[in-house]
């Protein structure tokens, strides 16, 4: 059993020492063809997801979900790097409506806080000096109040409209399966042509006739 074990795995790596390096290029090629045209459908695929965001941005409807989209998509396949080139905007997702719509309804907020602010400081001033009938003395009570009390315009946290996703070195979809397969055999094509170069050139010298 034992024996016919062996003799069954020199046939098998026999057979695969036979075989013509030539049908392995071949091979070889397809698979880089295969997996070039995944790489470049997975960046394809990212660039119209993130103009799905751009889109709803603008109208301001399901951002949410393109974000989503876009995030799924990109951390799961290779090649769906948002960033593109050493010129490239960094954070790549830029919300520019969004931002815009955040900071609107920032100012309308502080707008409307401030106005009734100035109701509060003339209030607060006329009880604190009932007897000022001129107002010589209110006007500066109001401004002090007003500025130590007063809403500020801050800054929109750049989380709400600033975003960036990973793509993964490599990934187990159409692109990363058809890559190893192309490595893979490349390699037994380099091996087998140094082989097939070998028996020609020097088992003659090794086994002279």
């Amino acid at each position: 059993m034992l024996t016919n074990k062996k003799s069954s795995n020199r046939t098998l790596f026999s057979r695969i020492l036979n075989i013509n390096p030539i049908i392995l290029l071949i091979l070889t090629l397809v698979l880089g063809s295969i997996c070039i045209a995944a790489l470049r459908n997975n960046n394809e695929t990212m660039g119209r997801l993130r103009g799905d965001v751009f889109q709803a941005d603008k109208s301001g409807h399901g951002i949410q979900q393109a974000l989503d989209n876009l995030q799924a998509y990109v951390t799961s396949n290779m090649n769906t790097n948002l960033t593109g080139g050493s010129n490239a905007i960094y954070p790549p997702i830029q919300l520019e409506y969004t931002y815009q719509r955040l900071l609107a309804a920032q100012d309308k907020t502080i707008q409307s806080a401030n106005t009734g602010l100035y109701t509060s400081a003339q209030e607060y001033c006329q009880k604190l000096d009932p007897t000022d009938f001129s107002g010589h003395n209110r006007v500066p009570c109001i401004e002090q109040y007003v500025t130590s009390h007063g809403y500020n315009l801050q800054s929109v946290p750049k989380s709400l409209y600033e975003f960036d996703f990973v793509s993964p070195t490599w990934s187990p979809d159409l692109a990363g399966w058809t890559l190893l397969a192309s490595i893979t055999s490349l390699c037994f094509t380099l091996l087998l042509f140094a082989y097939h170069y070998f028996q020609k050139h020097f088992s003659k010298k090794i086994h002279p006739l």
